[in-house]
């Protein structure tokens, strides 16, 4: 069962990308896909926030910067890359946010890595060049690269601020954590996003997917209720149960399931080099995420990431020993 949900967590975060491209070639702005992503999902978990709302008392940074980088951040600069590389690229270079945090531990907080660890960010470097086949000159889009990376480092300041996230025995619940984060993200995407001037005829129309016509409110639904709320809820509840190896892998696929829909969906086929790229990324950001060392060194964290979000499953796993599962 846990095994189902966070496959099907991988699903629905994979299928954001490829809802949403439709609806900014319709001629939505990619800032006001992403307000009315994170809005629409404020709605849903409006009732998990009202039961968690001691947490704006006890953890108000954790909170704010979930907000401002998990939600914000990293959904307004996905989306906005979208709209000039294809999905799985853009994707594929979200997921350099685990390596990124290895250098953070490293160079930043001084701690030691392991030669697993470096390694994974050495195939990751590495994949990416073949990603964007750097060898043509850097053909991709450079506005839609550097998006994709101001994507991943949004994740890297969450993941930092996750280390915080259990402290002691003040933990908190993730799912109150996301209800907040989304409410604050919405917050400031309505200031930046401006949603009163939006397209809004665009949502009463159809939109094209490789040739198919689609309803673009049924997209809407697909990234609220769906790639969003979902996504959210499957995943944080798997990777409770799972063992960090095993999260860490499925959301790995996260990347590979959006590419593949986007070549089956969408149309975007990759190069034979960007393929094996995309594969190297994956591998290198997944040696690098399991082996990236706590403070102490006696334990090892997994970082879990997700085109919206992500958790410190380590952090997570001893929130659930405490008796929060």
């Amino acid at each position: 069962m846990s095994l189902a949900l966070a496959l099907l967590s991988a699903v629905a975060f994979g299928g954001s990308g490829v809802a949403a491209k439709p609806l900014i070639e319709a001629g939505l702005d990619p800032l006001h896909v992403t307000w009315l992503r994170v809005a629409g999902a404020t709605l849903v978990m409006l009732p998990v926030a009202w039961r968690h709302r001691s947490l704006v008392r006890r953890r108000p940074g954790l909170l704010v910067g979930f907000g401002l980088l998990a939600v914000a951040g990293v959904q307004a600069c996905y989306f906005a890359a979208l709209s000039r590389i294809p999905v799985g690229v853009a994707l594929l270079i979200e997921y350099l946010a685990p390596a990124l945090v290895l250098g953070w531990v490293r160079f930043v907080q001084k701690r030691p890595v392991t030669r697993a660890a470096a390694i994974g960010v050495v195939l990751a470097v590495g994949g990416l060049a073949c990603v964007v086949e750097v060898w043509s000159g850097l053909s991709i889009d450079a506005l839609g690269l550097v998006l994709a990376l101001g994507a991943a480092c949004c994740q890297v300041g969450y993941f930092v601020l996750s280390d915080h996230g259990t402290d002691g025995e003040d933990t908190v619940d993730p799912l109150g954590v996301v209800a907040y984060g989304l409410l604050i993200g919405t917050v400031v995407l309505t200031v930046i996003a401006r949603p009163w001037g939006m397209a809004w005829s665009v949502l009463g129309g159809t939109t094209s997917m490789n040739g198919t016509r689609v309803p673009a409110v049924l997209l809407l639904a697909w990234i609220v209720l769906v790639a969003t709320v979902l996504a959210y809820l499957t995943g944080v509840v798997s990777i409770r149960r799972l063992s960090p190896q095993v999260a860490g892998v499925l959301a790995c696929l996260e990347a590979v399931i959006a590419t593949v829909l986007a070549w089956v969906l969408l149309g975007e086929h990759l190069s034979p080099p960007q393929i094996f790229g995309g594969v190297v990324v994956l591998v290198g950001a997944f040696i690098a995420q399991s082996s990236t060392p706590t403070a102490g060194g006696a334990e090892e964290t997994t970082v879990v990431a997700g085109s919206s979000g992500a958790v410190t499953t380590g952090d997570v796993d001893r929130a659930g020993e405490r008796g929060h599962r």
